[in-house]
């Protein structure tokens, strides 16, 4: 690897202590790879490496040297170390998400793309203990994504990294601190609250309701002369009740004539 400059920051986002790297045979589908092949006898394996996730933040010469620098250049690189002494194995620059490919039959295992001295390029599977530790490893992946703006065809990543502050392609600034968000198709945002003068008529059931200047929101305008409001009738009162019971009586041939009002 180059060395970086003096005025260079670096943050590692993901340490595994070992991880077992393979030397995987040549794809020979455009499905993807299988981790069976890299492990099924006879297994080419290397020695358990240490894998760091490290991202670098280079300031351009024409800006002064800033952590919050919004022209830094940022890059990510995946290192494979010897777990000893730190001495490098190989480096994948992620570039873009195909640099690191999951394997189509294991969620442990993974191909990655390295880059050697001289330009010269290999493919080597490596393979987490845990799963834990396999799913927070794609975890950063998307983190690393999302910051050079690989995400949703953003492509802002590329070999030569992405300027912090500059939107990638798809995004705009907003708020003047140079946050990425995504331009629903160019248009501002409508307004669709009431002017002065203006009501919201609601039709509910038959009746209107009418939001007007001055009345609440759930006013409901009464009914017009004449129109039937449905209230059931008021109950019978206790001398009708009985009148009602004495002709049912009658009728039925009971005379209480005597006997005082039939009960």
């Amino acid at each position: 690897m180059d060395p970086l400059p003096p005025d260079a920051i670096q943050r590692v986002l993901f340490v595994s202590p070992s991880v077992h790297v393979y030397a995987i045979p040549p794809l020979t589908s455009t499905k993807g790879y299988l981790a069976a092949s890299w492990t099924s006898p006879p297994v080419h394996q290397f020695p358990p490496c240490r894998l760091r996730i490290v991202e670098t933040a280079i300031p351009t010469p024409s800006a002064p040297t800033s952590l919050t620098n919004p022209t830094d250049l940022l890059t990510t690189t995946l290192l494979l170390e010897d777990p000893s002494t730190g001495a490098l194995f190989a480096a994948s620059p992620y570039t873009s998400p195909a640099s690191v490919s999951a394997a189509l039959d294991s969620t442990r295992f993974f191909a990655v793309r390295v880059v050697g001295e001289g330009g010269r390029k290999a493919v080597l599977g490596i393979g987490f203990e845990e799963r834990a530790e396999a799913f927070d490893f794609g975890v950063a992946l998307q983190e690393v994504r999302k910051v050079l703006g690989m995400e949703g065809g953003g492509g802002g990543g590329g070999k030569e990294g992405l300027l912090v502050g500059e939107p990638p392609a798809g995004r705009r600034k907003v708020g003047g601190r140079g946050e990425g968000k995504e331009n629903a198709g160019g248009e501002g945002r409508r307004d669709w609250s009431l002017k002065e003068g203006e009501s919201i008529h609601v039709e509910v059931g038959g009746r209107r309701e009418r939001r007007e200047e001055g009345k609440g929101v759930g006013w409901i305008a009464p009914p017009s002369a004449g129109q039937g409001v449905g209230f059931l009738p008021p109950p019978p009162s206790a001398r009708e009740v009985r009148e009602e019971r004495r002709r049912e009586a009658q009728e039925m041939g009971f005379d209480d004539g005597e006997f005082g009002e039939f009960q």
